[in-house]
């Protein structure tokens, strides 16, 4: 432990934002770097808890105790203490294989755990941990790392989100053969076109995927495997495939007129708008594009945020964002205690730019849409109503409320509304089981399909989730993996 008494002598100190009449100018990225003094008294307020609950990785009535990747907290806070930082970085990389996507963009389940945070503010571990990885990179001591041994073993991962880079870095470093297989022009999956740049600056992730080429993961673009490559091909070529496909089928609205012109998902919007600031899409569709429209966003989760963020950016007239949750509490209810996850009010940046630039929060809660309006071709205003959520005996359901119907001016409508589970087509190609949710049935064990060679990992498996936690999928899966491989190896040999 850095400093017995750190806990009780220093307050937590936020990262810092740009600016709001700055940052909504452009894409670069939210916060400001943080010093090494911050850092180093903020990581002395670390407490070396006997149970540490920030690495716990566990679910409680469906919520998140501490990370999933079980990262050595409290160790890699002490040796920041220390002035350590390759010593934290090492640490850290013995459990986290891109501590630079979640220091951005993760909502730092460890922080919700902290066990200061049950009578005081938590220790900023986030930040800590971005500080850690920043440093190495800025100095350029992140460097691939060739495996010792190669097993012989081929194996296939398709899809290149978080799951998928996390298994494809996994098993390389096993010693395995590792075949990327993308169907976007770009590896990343959401990291690249589902996260917007001001959270997670596209350069990281190039960069990854740069390190993992240099590892001799081979990444395949612009390759649907069950549209370009035949799922029979990749079952001869491979000895094993991991299917890391993600949750991509976007809930959309259905109500009556969403099929008209300005009505798209989010995903559509955001990967729109990463490709044209990347230069990517050369002929950019203007029913995508937020410059001069009022927007509404259907949706309150991070993608919803992400949205108004973005719109925001490309000069939307006004923004507004309905929830069809209750507004939350602004401190823990008694039925959430810690260390459980708190569910609690946040107002994150797209709000806070959003009350800054039109004069009040874009969120209205309670409400959902009931009809879209408009010529007939292209929308011009979301009827909207507000709901109550009532036991219907199957469990909690919303009920709209007569009478409290209301008509909001539209060009632009988004639906942030999640995602139902992954696309069917390459299951159905390889005949594999599903749950009741129709992700692909494999268990936390083995991470196995029904189809021998073919294991699942992310929320192609689990359902949609946190980054973090595909990222934890990914590892297990690929450990899974391997183990099949070597002991049908060791089967082959003995027989």
């Amino acid at each position: 432990m850095g400093k017995p008494t750190g806990f009780m002598e220093f307050k937590r100190v936020e990262a810092v934002y740009r600016p709001i009449n700055e940052r909504v100018s452009d894409y670069n990225e939210l916060t400001l770097p943080t010093d090494l003094e911050t850092v180093t008294i903020q990581s002395a307020r670390c407490m070396d808890c006997g149970v540490s609950f920030c690495h716990a990785g566990v679910l409680v009535e469906g919520t998140s105790i501490g990370c999933p990747l079980g990262n050595l907290v409290p160790e890699i806070n002490d040796l920041v203490y220390h002035g350590d930082i390759e010593g934290a970085y090492d640490r850290m990389s013995r459990t986290h294989p891109f501590p630079e996507f979640t220091s951005r963009v993760c909502p730092a389940l460890c922080e919700g755990s902290c066990t200061l945070g049950e009578h005081e503010l938590p220790v900023t571990i986030k930040n800590i941990e971005r500080y850690v990885i920043d440093y190495m990179l800025q100095n350029g001591k992140v460097r691939s790392r060739l495996p010792r041994v190669r097993t012989g073993k081929r194996v296939a991962v398709v899809g290149s989100g978080p799951s998928g880079l996390a298994c494809a870095d996994m098993l390389n470093h096993l010693g395995n053969d590792v075949t990327v297989f993308e169907r976007a022009d770009r590896a990343g999956g959401l990291l690249l076109y589902g996260i917007p740049n001001m959270k997670l600056d596209k350069s990281l992730v190039e960069n990854r995927i740069r390190i993992m080429t240099e590892e001799n993961v081979k990444f395949v673009l612009n390759s649907e495997v069950g549209h370009d490559v035949p799922v029979s091909r990749m079952l001869n070529d491979f000895d094993a495939i991991v299917l890391c496909c993600g949750s991509t089928n976007e809930r959309r609205l259905s109500v009556p007129g969403s099929g008209m012109e300005g009505v798209h998902t989010a995903i559509e919007f955001l990967s729109a708008a990463t490709k044209r600031l990347l230069g990517v899409e050369t002929r950019f569709d203007p029913t995508l594009d937020a410059k001069g429209k009022r927007v509404v966003v259907v949706g309150g989760g991070d993608t919803g945020t992400d949205c108004v963020g973005t719109a925001i950016r490309q000069g939307a007239a006004g923004v507004v964002q309905l929830e069809i949750m209750p507004r939350p509490s602004e401190t823990r209810a008694d039925n959430n205690p810690w260390p459980l996850w708190p569910k609690i009010l946040r107002t994150d940046y797209g709000q806070q730019e959003a009350c800054e630039l039109f004069g009040e929060d874009p969120r209205k809660y309670l409400t959902t849409v009931k009809e879209i309006k408009g010529n007939g071709e292209t929308v011009e205003s979301v009827l909207v109503v507000e709901v109550e959520w009532m036991n219907d005996g199957g469990g909690m359901a919303p009920r709209q409320i007569s009478g409290t119907e209301a008509e909001i001016p539209a060009d632009l409508v988004l639906s942030a509304m999640g995602f139902t589970g992954p696309e069917r087509t390459l299951i159905e190609q390889m005949q594999l089981e599903i749950d009741t949710r129709g992700n692909v049935r494999a268990s936390d064990d083995d991470y196995k399909s029904s189809l021998l060679t073919v294991f699942a990992a992310g929320d192609m498996r689990r359902g949609p989730s946190l980054v973090v936690w595909a990222l934890q999928e990914g590892r297990r899966a690929a450990v899974a993996c391997d183990t099949f491989l070597n002991a049908s190896h060791m089967n082959k040999e003995s027989a």
